[in-house]
């Protein structure tokens, strides 16, 4: 019964977690050893909105069941993991948040290990009528960002967790590493033409500050993946 009210973000977030186990060769007895965090966007209540439909249904497992909150502390009891266990919602940036919350809680042996990602999932129409009501979905259904055609963005469905550890300990312990991340940084853009509108200035400054954590120059980067929103107004 529990089960079946459980948000399918939450059930795909213990999939993710376990397959990155396997992709490590780690086993959960092992990182529930130590202080293991877990930190995951989840932005979507398209299932909370079906839970709370019909009021006859709901019952005493409903409340966990569609909580976004709950998300990460479904994986932390789960696999009896003991670290900081935090859902993370700001909107589009909610995953690359909350891999920026984890290294910072590595970095300051918070926790040993951490998963850092998240999941979204699309159950209910609702949002997209909020997200065309704002103007924000592509009408030709397709996504061109920093495009002249761009008419907005195409939502998706998916998820993706890391398991992420200190390099140092890593080397150490002879584990295989996919990966580096040598820095991370996050800020707002502060009062702009419009609580959604982006500012340039804000976005140079976080790069910049990310750049000089890792000690690099704009030029050392040879390869960006940019979350562009496919809006006219987004992009620029």
């Amino acid at each position: 019964r529990e089960a079946l009210q459980m948000d399918p973000q939450q059930r795909m977030l213990l999939e993710l977690a376990w397959r990155a186990m396997e992709d490590a060769s780690v086993s959960v007895d092992t990182l529930a050893r130590v202080s293991t965090g877990v930190f995951v966007g989840v932005i979507s209540h398209d299932f909370e909105r079906l839970a709370l439909s019909d009021s006859r249904k709901i019952n005493p497992h409903t409340g966990l069941g569609r909580s976004t909150s709950i998300a990460a502390n479904r994986v932390s009891y789960t696999f009896n993991f003991r670290g900081p266990s935090i859902s993370y919602d700001t909107a589009c940036s909610s995953s690359l948040v909350a891999v920026d919350a984890a290294c910072r809680a590595l970095n300051l042996n918070e926790c040993d290990t951490a998963f850092a990602g998240g999941a979204n999932t699309i159950v209910s129409p609702e949002s997209y009528i909020e997200f065309s009501q704002a103007g924000m979905l592509s009408r030709s259904g397709k996504c061109h960002a920093f495009d002249a055609r761009a008419d907005g963005f195409v939502r998706a469905e998916g998820g993706g967790l890391v398991l992420l550890k200190r390099f140092a300990d890593a080397l150490v312990d002879g584990d295989r590493i996919r990966g580096v991340i040598l820095a991370t940084s996050v800020n707002q853009d502060g009062t702009t033409a419009g609580l959604m509108a982006p500012s340039s200035k804000a976005q140079t400054e976080m790069m910049q500050t990310a750049l000089e954590s890792a000690g690099m120059e704009a030029f050392d980067v040879g390869y960006v993946e940019a979350p562009g929103t496919g809006t006219q107004f987004g992009d620029p």
